[in-house]
């Protein structure tokens, strides 16, 4: 499921509020309030996202290109932790309970010395560099970035999640004289629909036309059980809305 909420603001409470039901694990940035959500709920646990981790020393690479970043710690720390990624990139098709043996017996070992040298270059450089600044990030956010190795069910990133509202960001662009709240849920409803429709390897646009045709001869009903049988999992969706990209065995 893929779900987008919109809120006026950063304030602690939204999230607080997104997540009242939930007590897994988020994956997310370095946001503290997700972080200090987790201090104050034992049932949710926080896991740092790698991706957001390297970004910064991608960034700076990209900025100076590549024969001048050569030799950097920038490179040095991208090449480190785009390994890591990689390793664990090969174990997609394991177990949960094999993947979290193949992360501790390869990666542990890996992950140890990565914070070890990161910490060691930020003692030697400026803090309010680019450079001070990324490493910080990595340091910062250790706690957050370990919880990986000890759980085969969390991802090393939040990838999915920056893939799902990619299409959203890029409609801002031409969002941005429209300042309607109502709008905006609106959009998060919708947006909420399509992504979903599409993680569940269904037909977009049949999918809209089912729903669109569907619920209108329920708008009086006040058993509202009519809805399971339209949840894009469910086996008439999956029946009557088949994507031409679906994998058939």
């Amino acid at each position: 499921m893929v779900l987008f909420d919109w809120q006026p603001s950063r304030h602690s409470d939204h999230p607080w509020e997104f997540l009242k039901t939930f007590s897994e694990t988020v994956i997310t940035d370095g946001y503290q309030v997700y972080h200090k959500l987790a201090k104050e709920r034992r049932d949710l646990k926080v896991a740092g996202c790698w991706i957001h981790a390297r970004r910064p020393f991608a960034e700076f690479i990209k900025s100076v290109g590549q024969d001048t970043a050569r030799g950097s710690i920038a490179q040095e720390a991208y090449s480190m932790t785009t390994e890591i990624m990689h390793i664990d990139n090969t174990f997609d098709d394991l177990s949960v309970t094999d993947r979290k043996k193949q992360r501790q017996l390869v990666l542990s070992e890996k992950v140890d010395a990565y914070f070890a040298w990161a910490k060691q270059k930020y003692s030697q450089i400026t803090h309010n560099s680019t450079i001070g600044k990324a490493l910080a990030y990595s340091i910062n956010q250790e706690e957050y970035l370990r919880v990986f190795l000890s759980d085969g069910n969390v991802p090393m990133d939040n990838n999915y999640a920056e893939q799902a509202i990619r299409p959203f960001t890029i409609g801002c662009k031409n969002f941005v004289m429209i300042e309607s709240s109502n709008g905006a849920k609106a959009s998060a409803i919708l947006y909420s629909l399509v992504e979903t429709a599409k993680a569940n390897m269904i037909n977009t646009f049949e999918y809209f036309n089912l729903l669109l045709t569907e619920i209108p001869q329920h708008m009086d009903d006040k058993d509202l059980r009519f809805i399971d049988d339209l949840l894009p999992w469910s086996p008439r969706v999956q029946k009557e809305c088949p994507s031409r990209y679906k994998k058939t065995s």
